[in-house]
């Protein structure tokens, strides 16, 4: 199965909660009472309010009826996703100096040792050379994850016992990155709670520390969301932009869930661009995100 065909299986759900919303007003004038039908399912695919609101303005503005709508919402979403698209990693990677620094962020269960090795996988694969650090030193597991798929794809790991200083660890593996000439440094952060000040705070110093040791970095803040948990990953993404600066968005685990629509959200709202994008387990469902291809899949279009 192709990356477009995964994508498409993975975003059926919301593809028929987005459906079905449009289907509400079909052979209907876009009158008051099929307005707020309409809005109200937007709602559900957790679109979010700000962004349905000027979905809805726009519909207003610009179409008349069900087929109109259609066309309407296909443009004004394509238009939010594609506002802040960047070139692939891969490509900023190679045109900066050495080494570039990814520090991947994200609360507790939203795959993020996971899309961090996957992501290394994937650069070495292009020629480039990464290196792991595994500043994630609550948890044995974590580190031991990551030593694994070190292991599997012959990627270096730099790590700590449990429980030492993640700022001591980051140094560390930003000095090896240093000596041993890599092109890209991929930092697995503990995950937190993005209401927990104290942990906010740590990460913070980790972003200090490599501000202090390299120029520029971190050169990418990449928060992984989990795409299942709607609107709960809006306001993750809001608390961790405010701590960190996010530069980037790798949204994971879309396939099965009904709530894809809160990529449009975190875009139109926090002008965040969604980098990658996982609809599934292996290595190669770790795709650059691609705004078209997106929206493509969430409205029908092969």
């Amino acid at each position: 199965m192709s990356w477009i065909d995964r994508l498409h299986a993975g975003l059926a759900k919301t593809r028929v909660a987005l459906g079905r919303s449009l289907d509400l007003i079909t052979g209907r004038a876009l009158d008051p009472a099929a307005q707020e039908e309409l809005e109200a399912a937007l709602l559900a695919s957790d679109i979010g309010v700000r962004t349905v609101s000027k979905l809805m303005a726009r519909l207003l503005e610009q179409g008349r009826t069900a087929a109109d709508a259609r066309a309407v919402m296909h443009a004004a979403i394509l238009d939010a996703l594609q506002g802040g698209q960047r070139e692939p990693i891969e490509q900023q990677i190679k045109k900066s100096s050495k080494p570039f620094v990814i520090l991947a962020v994200g609360v507790n269960g939203v795959g993020k040792t996971t899309t961090v090795a996957k992501l290394a996988q994937r650069l070495k694969q292009d020629g480039l050379t990464p290196l792991l650090v595994a500043a994630d030193t609550f948890r044995a597991a974590a580190i031991e994850q990551l030593e694994l798929w070190g292991n599997r794809t012959g990627v270096d790991v730099i790590r700590h016992k449990q429980g030492a200083d993640p700022s001591a660890v980051v140094f560390d593996g930003l000095a090896a990155a240093k000596a041993r000439g890599v092109d890209v440094v991929l930092i697995d952060t503990a995950g937190r709670l993005h209401t927990k000040t104290n942990l906010m705070e740590e990460l913070k110093k980790v972003k200090r520390v490599l501000a202090r040791e390299l120029l520029g970095a971190p050169h990418e803040v990449l928060l992984v969301l989990d795409g299942t948990v709607g609107q709960n990953a809006l306001a993750q993404a809001k608390q961790f932009h405010e701590a960190v600066g996010v530069t980037g968005i790798a949204l994971t685990k879309l396939d099965g869930t009904a709530r894809g629509g809160v990529v449009v959200a975190i875009a139109e709202e926090l002008k965040i661009p969604v980098r990658l994008i996982g609809v599934g387990e292996s290595a190669d469902d770790l795709q650059d995100f691609d705004a078209r291809s997106f929206v493509d899949a969430l409205f029908g279009k092969d």
